[in-house]
């Protein structure tokens, strides 16, 4: 149940995918004054050393975030992500990448909320630990958040069972980040489950769900269920970077947004072009984009 380790992914270009997305989904949500929350039903540790033990072991960062970080003729959605990613990295070297926490909280504004389920004993501790050396520094640096309510909040949870309790939030306003390990088949359908469940209780919410394209029957059929079931528009985008030679590692992933801003569709028509050629490959990066409502048929972009 706990084998699963981010810090072994971190970076990767799945980690691009779903943080690129996940920036401009946050940015949009700024747009409003009203505060809005952000949950994060699988939170991780937090933040990654790409040159420690982990992540030096894997690689994977290097076909990823490594092969965006010195170019400058970045479109608009990846100078975002990278914006927010240097910001971590004052030096100019890149040796932290953060997960899905941190760059939710650094994008979020004083009022807004963040929810954060984590179960691995290990990584939740760490991320306990780097929200706590967070809190410390901006302390120091005489940033404090005067907003009523704690804005981060971590708890050792089940993030599927947990949702439940926060859904609606108080503002009704809101993001759920939804990207397990899917190391357990069962999570697929959880994640199913999930969604039907959330969009009764909050039908006006932002649903982002990461899941790895895989050669398995369950991966396959997941987006396709998350269609049938979307009770608002929705927009689907995978990314993948190789065609696998045999069969193993990760070389596709995709994000199922429901409920995205209306601009988010263009803005990615833009973009995954120059993201496949700049994380392609040999020649088999390709991507694809579709969008759907939930009484229309969907739209589709391949390359």
């Amino acid at each position: 149940m706990f084998s699963y380790r981010h810090a072994f992914h971190a970076g990767n270009h799945a980690d691009v995918l779903k943080h690129m997305v996940l920036v401009q989904l946050l940015a949009y949500l700024n747009l409003k004054d009203v505060a809005y929350t952000v949950i994060d039903t699988h939170a991780g540790a937090g933040t990654y050393l790409l040159d420690g033990e982990y992540a030096s072991k894997s690689g994977e960062s290097i076909n990823g975030i490594a092969r965006l970080w010195d170019r400058d003729d970045a479109p608009d959605l990846i100078a975002d992500y990278l914006g927010v990613i240097r910001a971590m990295n004052p030096s100019g070297r890149l040796r932290h990448y953060p997960g899905s926490p941190f760059i939710a909280e650094r994008v979020m504004r004083e009022q807004d909320r963040l929810r954060l389920f984590e179960l691995h004993p290990t990584d939740l501790r760490l991320l306990e630990e780097h929200f706590r050396k967070l809190e410390a520094h901006q302390a120091a640096n005489g940033i404090r958040h005067t907003a009523r309510g704690k804005r981060v909040i971590i708890q050792r949870a089940d993030g599927f069972a947990g949702l439940k309790s926060l859904l609606p939030p108080p503002s009704r306003r809101g993001l759920v980040l939804i990207d397990p390990p899917y190391e357990d088949k069962d999570d697929y359908r959880k994640v199913k489950v999930a969604i039907e469940d959330a969009q009764r209780r909050f039908a006006t919410g932002t649903y982002a769900i990461w899941y790895p394209v895989l050669g398995r029957l369950a991966s396959q059929q997941l987006p396709e269920r998350l269609k049938r079931i979307a009770a608002a528009d929705w927009l689907h985008v995978t990314l993948s970077i190789s065609a696998p030679a045999d069969g193993r590692g990760l070389h596709s992933s995709g994000m199922f947004i429901i409920n995205p801003p209306w601009t988010l569709e263009a803005s990615l028509q833009q973009t995954m072009p120059w993201l496949a050629e700049a994380l392609g490959q040999e020649g088999g990066a390709r991507f694809q984009i579709q969008r759907g409502t939930a009484a229309a048929p969907e739209k589709e972009r391949r390359a």
